[in-house]
């Protein structure tokens, strides 16, 4: 039988060991200046890189090399599936992978398991939502580079997500925080705009630090597009709010202005925020005063179809969750109403409570002040 022969070795391709000792191939054309290539010998990023390399693509400075993660990264951010994202989500993932492309931006994306993102996930396990915003990224990316041929599997496939532990998320606000934030920022302060936007709108942040008057019909009705899911919400104006925003400061185009005249973006309207609170004495987040506000409507008598309407929820989920919350609250109220009403059956008590004393003396002299033991001689 005769013995398969191997594959003759492509063109211009030369293999050699390294100082590590490590075998490591190199694709060279004459005398011309030499080109590794990266990833495992006949794997899709390498063959990539080796056609790269004989056509002379080579990758400039500051450029990523075919097969590396970063180049899979810039290539998706080319993408219909990477531009449809909202601005939010893509500056969000941008951020993500920044760190990620920093670690292992140039190792060949061919060769990342399930075991890599795990152990992403691990390095994130104190922050459940930062591991759940990675793997999200992380699965988008590999989605996408899957249904392109890019790689035969999707490492993120078979990952679960973290688990939300149990009160996670944003601490919502309670009327005690609002009335010390008011009492520390009062009509007139850039700090209170802030507070009577994100409270009497229900918005985002990043919705609230654009919102403005363009946003408002002559009505007086606001209308907005949500940045993070793309819903249409329409909010009346309420008085409320219409005596914040004349008492100023405010901008035209943006409410939410700083001290210094200027808007915010996302990020930075937050921290300024979470400044201004914590002046307060409220160690909380602009997030927080949403749940509030959608507390407070629920309270008074908001429906789940009206609450999606203001807040931009879809599916009932977050809705119902208010609803029953402010539900519980009110028959809990009426109980301790009712509870009022039962007499205290103060004789009764007196006399079990005489009766006890009694059985105990009894009990004593049966049993004895030692107890149940027999009495040492």
């Amino acid at each position: 039988m005769i013995a398969a022969m191997p594959r003759p070795r492509k063109p211009h391709l030369h293999r050699e060991r390294n100082r590590h000792g490590a075998h490591v191939w190199y694709v060279r054309k004459g005398q011309g200046p030499r080109f590794r290539l990266r990833g495992e010998y006949g794997s899709h990023e390498f063959n990539a890189q080796y056609e790269a390399a004989i056509q002379g693509k080579l990758p400039q400075r500051g450029q990523a090399a075919a097969g590396t993660l970063r180049w899979l990264w810039d290539a998706y951010r080319k993408t219909d599936p990477w531009k449809a994202l909202s601005p939010a989500t893509r500056r969000q993932r941008e951020n993500i992978m920044l760190h990620v492309l920093k670690a292992a931006g140039d190792e060949p994306f061919g060769a990342i398991g399930s075991e890599d993102i795990v152990a992403g996930l691990d390095r994130r396990a104190d922050t459940p939502s930062a591991a759940r915003n990675f793997l999200d990224t992380m699965r988008g990316l590999f989605q996408w580079a899957k249904a392109r041929g890019h790689v035969r599997r999707d490492p993120t496939a078979d990952v679960k997500p973290p688990k939300r532990r149990r009160n996670a998320g944003f601490a919502p606000w309670t009327h005690e925080d609002v009335d010390a934030y008011q009492k520390r920022w009062p009509l007139g302060t850039p700090q209170r705009v802030w507070l009577d936007v994100l409270l009497y709108t229900g918005l985002r942040r990043g919705d609230a630090a654009r919102v403005g008057n363009q946003h408002v019909d002559e009505d007086g009705i606001i209308s907005i597009v949500t940045e993070k899911t793309g819903t249409p919400v329409v909010i009346p104006m309420l008085t409320v709010l219409q005596r914040g925003l004349l008492a100023g400061p405010r901008g035209r185009d943006s409410w939410i202005i700083g001290p210094r005249g200027k808007s915010f973006v996302k990020e930075a309207f937050g921290n300024a925020f979470s400044e201004a609170a914590s002046a307060a004495g409220v160690k909380k987040s602009a997030h927080g005063v949403r749940k509030i506000a959608a507390t407070i409507a629920a309270e008074n008598g908001a429906t789940e179809a009206e609450l999606d309407a203001i807040f931009g929820w879809t599916g009932g989920r977050m809705s119902a969750h208010y609803t029953r919350a402010a539900d519980r609250a009110k028959l809990a109220k009426r109980a301790a109403e009712k509870l009022k009403s039962i007499p205290a059956p103060l004789v009764k008590v007196r006399a079990s409570e005489q009766n006890n004393k009694q059985f105990q003396h009894h009990t004593k002299a049966l049993v004895g002040e030692e107890g149940l033991e027999p009495s040492k001689p």
